[in-house]
């Protein structure tokens, strides 16, 4: 009897340790996410992952096939903007949580429902090429007719935290639609992703333009010829939210991954990575100024969902389809 129960015992054990398994779709660079997994799995011994990487639109199109198929695979999500998410959400699509180490965050970097929380700050500003003579300090500064020509911005059409920055400016009381007329009217070139945007600039053929923080910040510090401006207006940001999906098979797990990834010792590993962690009262990477310096400015993401489809429009009659 006893070798009976002990077999039977081992057989539970060895059901539950192949059944605890999460699986995670997620947008981080792949160091990244292969750090975020090790991390977990070592704080959840017996919880494995089992992780899908790519950008958020082609993981977006991958989980649509899915659900229209019948058969969504991830557990949990840990992709770009709250503005995917909020989506998400309002179809019925994602579970609502409510962390415990949600109290550690500012209520405007989670939903107030709990389907989905912030886990670091990547904002967007100004960068300049050193040879410059005129270093701006402000978002206004770009619409200076000294600067025309000179410009250039990731376009919305192609770069989702484009289009969320675009949401957050033209949001702003001070500046609005006008600012972005104005922009065209200085001949801005709006084109292609973050990536290009910050080449031209460090090249010297757009020696100013606006671009997420690491891209500068990080190419700074390897000799790029760029500075990067928080600018006094505040900046906008994308989060890299973490949400959980209503058709998760591992709640549980997925409930712990969220857990993870917003506690201290998670929110150590973005700053390890080089980002503004979004946890309260933490540090930031060598070259950002102190978290108390970076003015966030207002965003709701579900008005930028709303809101979505209109803005490209307008930007596109504003820029032409970049």
């Amino acid at each position: 009897m006893k070798s009976f129960l002990t077999a039977a015992a081992l057989a539970c054990v060895s059901t539950a340790s192949f059944a605890d398994t999460l699986t995670l779709y997620t947008s981080q660079p792949n160091a990244d996410a292969q750090k975020t997994v090790d991390a977990f799995m070592a704080a959840n011994p017996g919880t494995e992952v089992e992780w899908v990487r790519d950008g958020t639109t082609k993981l977006m199109a991958r989980l649509r096939a899915e659900i229209e198929a019948g058969n969504p695979q991830p557990d949990v999500l840990l992709i770009a903007d709250t503005v995917t998410l909020e989506g998400m959400a309002q179809e019925g699509l994602l579970t609502a949580y409510q962390s415990p180490e949600a109290s550690a965050y500012d209520p405007a970097l989670y939903s107030a429902a709990g389907f989905y929380h912030s886990t670091k700050l990547i904002t967007t500003g100004i960068v300049y090429n050193t040879g410059v003579e005129t270093a701006p300090t402000s978002w206004a500064d770009l619409n200076d007719a000294a600067l025309k020509g000179q410009i250039a911005m990731p376009s919305p059409l192609y770069s989702g935290a484009a289009l969320i920055h675009l949401a957050t400016l033209t949001g702003d009381k001070e500046l609005g639609w006008d600012y972005y007329s104005d922009l065209a009217a200085n001949d801005a070139r709006a084109k292609g992703g973050n990536g290009g945007t910050f080449k031209a600039v460090a090249a010297g053929e757009k020696p100013y333009g606006m671009v997420v923080d690491f891209l500068a910040i990080r190419n700074q510090a390897k000799g790029s010829p760029v500075e990067f401006v928080f600018p006094k207006e505040g900046v906008s940001y994308v989060t890299e939210p973490v949400a959980i999906l209503s058709t998760a098979k591992n709640t549980d797990a997925a409930q712990r991954f969220v857990d993870f990834v917003l506690s201290q010792k998670g929110q150590d590993l973005v700053l390890e990575m080089g980002y503004i962690p979004a946890r309260n009262d933490m540090g930031v990477p060598a070259g950002f100024p102190a978290r108390a310096d970076i003015k966030l400015m207002d965003f709701d993401p579900a008005v930028a969902l709303q809101n979505a489809e209109a803005n490209k429009a307008k930007f596109a009659e504003i820029f032409g389809a970049n």
